[in-house]
Formats: C-alpha cells, structure tokens, sequence
C-alpha cells in the first residue's frame, strides 16, 4: 500500500532550496528597492495568505449557486462577497470577478458583445493605449476590425474631435477608453455622447486608475460606459486577476459566458479570495487618504522631474501615472531602465507618444507612485528619487555612481520595511 509521505502536508520552502531561494530572493528584491513600475504594487498580509490559502486545492465552474462542481460552500460565499464588494465601491449592479486578468476581462466582454469581424475603435499603443485593445499581435487584432486613435501632437492628449470623426466615418461596435500609458482625466460623459451618436458601447478599462475612481480622486466611468473592466492588482493594491462590471441586466448572461466559457475555464478561487481581500480593504477609510497621497506623490515626482530639465509628457499627470521624454538626455528607455535597476530602481521602458524609436529601444520611461505610496513614502522621499534618477541618467555607465545611488536607495528602503 503506498501512502503520503508524512512531511507532504508539512514542509513549505525548505523542502525545495533552489525554489525557495529564488522567492526570498524575490523578496530580498522587493525590500530592498524602489518600485517604480506602474502594472505593480505590494499588498497586504491578508492578500498574501488568501492567495496562498487551501482554496488553492478547490475546483469551481460557472457563477456562485449554480455551479457544475459539488462542494461548492463556501466558494459560493467567497466569490459572493467579492461582487457584493466590488458593486458596492464602484456604484454598479453587476459584476464578474472571475477574469484571470485584465486582458482575460477584456476578452470575455469582446466575445460576449461583439460578433467577429466587428469595428473596435481604441487608442493606439503607441500613444498610451493597452495591447488588448486591439494590437495586431493579439487574439483581439486578429478577430476584429481594429481602427486607432491617439493624442494630439502638441497637446498629447485625447483628441475628442479626432474620436467623433473616425467613429462616423467608421461606424465601430465598441469605443474603448483608457490605456496602459495615458496619464491624463479621461473624459467619460463627452465619449459617452460620440459612443451614442455612432450607435457602440462604449467600455473603459481603467486598470491604472480603479483604485482612484473608488475613492472619488478620478472621473467615475459610470453612469457613462456600458461596460467596465479593471485589473485588480494596479491601483487597487490588491490580487493579481481582472473584473468586469456593468448595470444594464440585459448585458449580463453575454458577458458572463463571454468569460465562461468563452475565454477561460475554472475559476482560481485563491484569487478571488484575494480579490475579495483587497475590495474589503479598498471599503476602508484608510484607502482613500492613500490614494490621496499616490497623487501628491506623483505631483512631487513629476514637478521634481521637470526642475531637473526632463520633460513630462503631456505636461505632467491625473493619476499615479506619468511618461517621462529621455529624448534630452541622449539615452534610450532600455538603456535608462538597466542603469537604474542597478542603482535600485524598477521602472519600465515605454513609447510616448509619435515616438521615433521602436518599442525595444524607446524613448520614454513609464513611472508610477502607487507602489512606493503603499511602503510610506512621502513627498519629500519621491522628491528624492526623482533626483536620483535624474544622476542616474547623467551618469547611467558610471559603476561608481550608481553604487552610489544604490547605497542611499537601500537607506530609504530601510526606513521603510515591507513584510
């Protein structure tokens, strides 16, 4: 008879030392540099234990109460709560919280609402917009007809005029609003209007700014969009998955089943759970006094950039969110973002807008204060690290410099303990 070795339900890391030492590495990472990245942020303990919890062992398919699994309790009262919650802080009636991601989200809404072949009309990635609205490499820029709209090129925001125009010329099914890239107020009530005169829905995706449309520091997508879809672990410091939701009842059973079984199978319940976590900690008061200070915080880092002589694109930013021109500076976004990872410093290499570089090699870094706001640091401290940047790029193959910068990266990290 074979059984269970006894240490199966007992041993966690130690039990395999190349993998456990690549996660402590991972947090040794994390502890000990500034996040900078605007797809990332750190969550709290209770995020942490859901998603490492036993519901990791639990198999559910389709929605709470009607599911084709047995043994389905307490996942029914998890995934339950997570809508209850995610309504509740959005102002909606409905939700999905099963979308393994923000481009799973996007997806399901596609497959749910359109027909194949149908005219999306979206912003282009190279002018702030997200690849699952229609970039030629994704499953959306295969099976729809993608027509793009970007920013002005003085101004490098949205061109309203430009929207209405293609969207009568071109007569979409869907308008998107919101990107990976756009740092600037969207203006939901003036797309609602040209979404109506061309007869689309109109969605929003507003990953990068959920968590500022919870607390009322952003424009809210409803009552304007038919449809929005979030990510949950952005602005939202919470469980890495999507959301979608919505209020018109007649839309349900097709976005629904657009995720499932549409785009996705089973439901990652651990993740739900996390999302679950992380909707009841953005209910908190404490949630909005911190998404006030992801704004004076990227107020400071951008203002801070400007007075080094580095240009902000689009002349700063709305949300946690900005696009930093290298284009003075004589160095290119990959080359920047190495240079700083060794000084301590994860930022992302990015385009801006009518950028002459390719995406490998651009000329722009997208940077974001949610993370950093999320550890404690303040005004002062983002004032900071925009002048360690700054020496970074002045100096970005100088070894001594950057061990320099390193050193007082570590310092302020220091002063600032993560788990």
């Amino acid at each position: 008879m074979t059984t269970v070795p006894d240490t199966y339900f007992t041993t966690g890391l130690d039990a395999d030392p190349e993998l456990g030492a690549a996660i402590r590495g991972e947090l040794e990472r994390q502890r000990d540099g500034i996040e900078l990245i605007a797809s990332e942020n750190i969550v709290s303990r209770l995020v942490l234990e859901t998603q490492g919890s036993v519901l990791t062992n639990k198999t559910v398919e389709g929605l709470p109460y009607a599911r084709y699994y047995g043994g389905a309790e307490f996942a029914d009262a998890i995934e339950t709560l997570a809508i209850e919650r995610a309504t509740t802080l959005f102002g909606c009636r409905y939700a999905n919280v099963q979308p393994h991601s923000g481009s799973n989200a996007n997806a399901g809404v596609f497959l749910g609402l359109l027909r194949l072949g149908d005219t999306i009309l979206s912003m282009n990635v190279a002018a702030g917009g997200h690849i699952s609205h229609g970039h030629p490499a994704t499953l959306t820029g295969r099976d729809y007809r993608i027509v793009s709209y970007g920013v002005g090129r003085t101004s490098e925001r949205i061109d309203l005029d430009e929207i209405r125009d293609l969207a009568l010329t071109n007569r979409p099914r869907m308008i998107i609003a919101g990107g990976s890239a756009y740092p600037r107020a969207i203006d939901f009530a003036a797309l609602r209007d040209i979404a109506d005169e061309a007869g689309a829905y109109l969605l929003v995706d507003m990953a990068h700014f959920a968590g500022l449309v919870a607390t009322g520091l952003y424009p809210n997508p409803f009552p304007h969009a038919d449809v929005v879809t979030t990510t949950t672990y952005k602005s939202l410091r919470g469980a890495r998955g999507g959301m979608v939701l919505w209020n018109d009842e007649r839309l349900s059973d097709r976005i629904n089943h657009g995720i499932f079984p549409g785009v996705q199978g089973s439901v990652l319940l651990h993740g739900v759970a996390g999302k679950a976590a992380c909707l009841g900690e953005a209910l908190q008061p404490s949630f909005r006094l911190y998404n006030e200070a992801v704004l004076a915080n990227a107020t400071a880092l951008a203002e801070s950039l400007a007075e080094t002589g580095l240009r902000l694109v689009a002349g700063g930013t709305d949300t946690g969110l900005m696009l930093v021109d290298l284009a003075e500076r004589g160095v290119t976004g990959d080359i920047a973002s190495k240079a700083l990872e060794k000084a301590g410093i994860a930022v992302n290499k990015n385009q801006i807008p009518f950028d002459p570089c390719p995406p490998e090699a651009p000329s722009g870094l997208r940077l974001s204060s949610n993370a950093g706001t999320a550890r404690g640091f303040d005004e002062t401290d983002f004032a900071m690290v925009a002048h360690w940047i700054d020496t970074v790029l002045r100096a970005s193959t100088d070894e001594t410099t950057l061990a320099g910068v390193r050193s007082e990266v570590l310092a302020l990290c220091r002063a600032h303990p993560i788990y």
